[in-house]
């Protein structure tokens, strides 16, 4: 949020999600079938500017950072279900729609991190489309600069001792470096095993041409709408970053590999930029 106003970070990524569905041709990357009915008429709106301009880079790279970030991170978390991981956090969860998606009784407890007015904008959302937070799910209100996100969590429910997947899409780029420090250090105090997967942007010297373009839009028009990016790192930094704070990286993934590289083989507008990587990191033993 800023100054009490809704998220454009978060209205442009789901509605990208929606977009890709009726604007992109087939195999989609990703199915976020809630997205339009989240947004209700804003969404209405958002879709229609991808029906008119969808090929410009900003709305193609858009649609093409959101569904293929998204379809990692729901595989990976899928996979570490499947191992007995029970609890899924997601933070700056924005307008995220996992919890919508998903049968409860199969699914983990569901924690959605992010600032209480940008809560309460999504609870106003869910409420005119119908949809019901669904039991498992916790909104977990935090204002990172200020409160303790653990302390946060265990009082809605979560348990520090057992291993989670932590989600944190989206938002890096806006935090500063201190305000990363702190919130790594709290997830590297997790339980071993906990995984986390993280967004990340590059410096400008290793952006590929299309991510210096995409760049050369986006950053501007994020700054102009008071949301600007602050933080980028080399894999290198982050990896050091994360190892100092507990968190021992799995790897590095490029936008390109984070799906099925056969997806990518593509007719309409839709292309990886190499602006944005994913990184995958475990809490390590002591």
């Amino acid at each position: 949020m800023h100054d009490e106003q809704p998220s454009q970070t978060a209205l442009m990524a789901a509605g990208g999600r929606a977009a890709h569905l009726l604007v992109d041709q087939e195999p989609h990357l990703f199915h976020d079938t809630v997205a339009l009915r989240l947004l209700g008429e804003r969404g209405e709106e958002v879709v229609g500017y991808h029906r008119a301009y969808g090929d410009h880079i900003v709305l193609a790279g858009t649609r093409a950072q959101v569904t293929a970030r998204s379809a990692y991170a729901e595989r990976h978390l899928a996979a570490r279900i499947g191992e007995g991981v029970a609890q899924y956090v997601i933070l700056g969860a924005g307008l995220d729609t996992f919890a919508y998606r998903t049968t409860p009784a199969a699914g983990p407890a569901i924690y959605e991190v992010d600032h209480p007015a940008t809560q309460a904008w999504k609870r106003a959302l869910l409420a005119a489309a119908g949809l019901a937070p669904p039991p498992g799910l916790a909104f977990t209100g935090v204002d990172f600069e200020t409160d303790d996100l653990v302390q946060r969590l265990v009082a809605d429910g979560f348990d520090p001792g057992r291993p989670a997947v932590v989600s944190w899409l989206g938002v890096c780029m806006y935090l500063t470096r201190e305000a990363l420090d702190a919130t790594l250090a709290a997830l590297g105090g997790l339980a071993p095993g906990t995984e986390l997967i993280a967004e990340y942007a590059l410096p400008p010297e290793l952006r590929d041409a299309r991510g210096a373009e995409y760049a050369a839009f986006a950053l501007p028009a994020a700054e102009e709408r008071g949301e600007p990016w602050l933080s980028f790192f080399t894999p290198g930094e982050l990896s050091a970053l994360l190892e100092r704070h507990g968190l021992r990286t799995v790897e590095h993934v490029r936008q390109a590999d984070a799906v099925d590289p056969a997806l990518w083989a593509r007719k309409d507008a839709l292309r990886p930029a190499d602006l944005c990587r994913l990184v995958r990191a475990v809490v390590a033993r002591p």
